[in-house]
């Protein structure tokens, strides 16, 4: 037997896997990269986070990505190298960090990558009607796995749009399978660019899970304040937001998309919702003149404003909602009291509370999606497109 698969299947046959997870979302900070240890598969499955960092990007790094990211104008031959070069980069800073948490490549058993996704395209978006839905991630899990000599699992999003969903949000099959909780009926939110969230009933039926995009997280603010501030990348405690006021013309604009519009589930990306998206509803309602820290607090509160409408139509307003908070946007404290203000009958809290961090959560919830296709079964969630009941992921060998 060759020796790759040899240890694959002593990893399968394993009690506990040690599996790092990679992600690395439309902000373009950096990698996150969790250690995690997983025991059991589908609905037995435990983690334990046993290490965390996020490594930044170079500024150098950021710019080469940007260069490429959710551009239809993109230079191929830069795809083309930056798939390889960003996979050879995810290699170095996983042997940095483990090096660092002192464990050894042969320690670990499986790494989980995410890649960089540099394009999104659902049909709802590009609405090409002789063609599919799209979505692309670089970061070449040949590359990662040669280089650290641990088999990788990648490029998930695939199987989702070939078994008839839209790539995205992945994250519903490792929050479903992680934190749902009999009597308590729980939304996973995450703001990352793009605001997301899973919900999941107290009764446990799979069949009544739904995850859905809906729409910018804080992709629009980050994009802003990059523009308009020297080395600047977002805007800390919402400092620069809390200074301004909104203007309701302008959110009132920022209100009119057809993606808002649009019935949840739904996908959507930086593609739609970026600087050019801005400019438009600024020139409609004759906002161009305003300070940066009223745009600022407009975005703010469009983002606010955006989560508790898709949120509400969701719910009723008798059913008690627990609300666990993740990713970047739940860092910013004028966005968090926006959320409160609007849903004032849920309860907040962050996946802290469910003993996750919850800057890891989505690098967890791609070890999980590993472990699941290393040992798992199918979660039935039922015949619906956008959560098909699938396993995910392609499997790469070091040697």
């Amino acid at each position: 037997m060759n020796a790759n698969w040899g240890k694959f299947f002593h990893t399968i046959e394993k009690k506990e896997r040690l599996i790092i997870g990679l992600m690395s979302g439309t902000s373009l900070d950096g990698l996150d990269i969790a250690l995690c240890s997983v025991s059991g598969s589908s609905s037995a499955t435990k983690v334990r986070v046993k290490n965390f960092k996020t490594v930044p990007y170079s500024n150098v790094f950021k710019a080469e990505v940007k260069a490429i990211f959710s551009r239809k104008d993109a230079n191929l031959e830069k795809v083309c190298l930056m798939n390889e070069k960003i996979g050879s980069i995810h290699a170095e800073m996983i042997l940095e960090a483990i090096k660092l948490w002192g464990i050894k490549p042969e320690d670990v058993d499986v790494i989980a990558s995410h890649g960089q996704t540099i394009f999104h395209a659902p049909a709802t978006l590009h609405q090409l009607p002789d063609y599919p839905n799209g979505t692309l991630q670089i970061g070449d899990g040949d590359h990662i796995a040669v280089k650290t000599g641990i088999v990788t699992i990648c490029d998930f999003r695939q199987k989702h749009i070939a078994a008839g969903g839209e790539g995205a949000p992945l994250a519903v099959y490792g929050d479903f399978l992680l934190f749902s909780e009999k009597g308590e009926d729980r939304v996973m939110l995450n703001i990352g660019g793009i605001a997301n969230f899973t919900y999941l009933p107290a009764d446990n039926d799979a069949q009544k899970v739904f995850s859905t995009d809906v729409g910018p997280g804080n992709t629009l603010m980050d994009q802003f304040v990059q523009s308009r501030y020297q080395g600047i990348y977002f805007d800390e405690n919402a400092a620069i937001a809390k200074e301004g006021v909104v203007s309701m013309e302008l959110l009132n604009e920022l209100m009119h998309s057809e993606f808002l519009d649009a019935e949840l589930p739904k996908t959507t990306g930086p593609e739609l919702f970026n600087l050019n998206y801005l400019i438009a509803a600024q020139d409609r309602s004759k906002t161009n003149n305003l300070s940066n820290e009223d745009v600022m607090a407009t975005l703010c509160s469009f983002t606010s404003k955006v989560i508790v409408n898709a949120i509400s139509k969701c719910f009723s307003d008798d059913q008690k909602l627990s609300i666990y908070m993740s990713g970047g946007g739940m860092h910013n404290p004028l966005l968090v009291k926006l959320l409160k203000n609007g849903l004032p009958d849920a309860s907040f809290y962050t996946t802290n509370d469910l003993h996750i961090n919850p800057d890891a959560k989505e690098a967890v919830l791609f070890a999980v999606l590993a472990n699941e296709t290393l040992n798992g079964s199918t979660v039935n969630f039922g015949n619906r497109g956008a959560v098909p009941s699938i396993c995910m992921g392609k499997i790469c060998l070091p040697f």
